[in-house]
């Protein structure tokens, strides 16, 4: 009984050491991600300021758009990094306050796409819209509900190859509005789609490269579907895409 004691103690002291050592892996890849997240916008920005200061753009009109907008494009860009950490410590709190007001999702849809246009043609991508739900209104909150559309999005976005075709599409039942994701993008393994929503987790990108990122994005989809009383469940194969669908109450009447 002694040494099944003894044996107890050092299995449960080599867990706790472990899930430590794992902890700060975890830590140290977060940081990691964060300071090159911000470091690429950050030299990009100081490029385009130089050019910006050079006579030749100054007296070219369409070389002062260009560079202004990419300005402008990667200010974006770090905002939603801010968002996105912000996200993670209202998790970490659980702090999650929900502002619930009325909102047609298909109007919401169409907004955050727009904000996607240019990543969309850096990948040679386009996005089809089929939103058929005969009703769209459900209740919950605008900011939260924005930002879980633009992190799916971003996620086909960012976990494709050339020639990205994403599709959203939505119907509706007699109490629920279901929205699918569906893209053609290197898709996952059936260990990924068991930990995609834990938070900090990062899938394997096999030849995808330079994807970063804080493993916050679905983690914090899943908590404000949650939120919503709703659902989600993700469909994928590896090399060929993945589906995301969502399951929210309508409102009622």
């Amino acid at each position: 009984f002694f040494t099944l004691m003894i044996i107890a103690a050092f299995y449960v002291t080599v867990s706790a050491l472990l899930r430590q050592k794992k902890m700060s892996e975890i830590k140290n890849d977060f940081i990691n991600n964060m300071t090159h997240e911000f470091k690429t916008p950050l030299a990009t920005i100081s490029l385009a300021v130089d050019a910006l200061r050079n006579q030749k753009v100054i007296d070219d009109k369409t070389k002062m758009n260009y560079f202004s907008g990419i300005i402008k494009e990667e200010n974006k860009r770090m905002n939603k990094h801010v968002e996105t950490i912000l996200q993670a410590a209202l998790m970490d709190r659980q702090e999650v306050q929900l502002n619930k007001q009325p909102i047609y999702v298909h109007s919401l849809i169409e907004e955050v796409l727009d904000n996607y246009t240019l990543q969309l043609s850096e990948k040679n991508g386009k996005a089809e819209l089929q939103l058929n739900a005969k009703n769209d209104l459900i209740e919950g909150d605008q900011v939260h509900f924005r930002n879980l559309i633009s992190n799916l999005i971003d996620n086909a976005v960012k976990y494709s190859r050339e020639d990205l075709l994403l599709k959203i599409t939505t119907h509706s039942t007699a109490k629920n509005l279901v929205i699918r994701f569906e893209d053609n993008g290197i898709g996952m393994s059936k260990e990924t789609v068991r930990k995609i929503f834990e938070k900090f987790y990062r899938a394997h990108t096999g030849n995808i490269h330079n994807v970063k990122g804080f493993g916050l994005g679905l983690s914090y989809v899943k908590t404000i579907i949650d939120a919503h009383h709703g659902k989600i469940k993700v469909d994928s194969v590896q090399g060929k895409g993945s589906v995301f669908t969502l399951e929210l109450p309508l409102q009622k009447n």
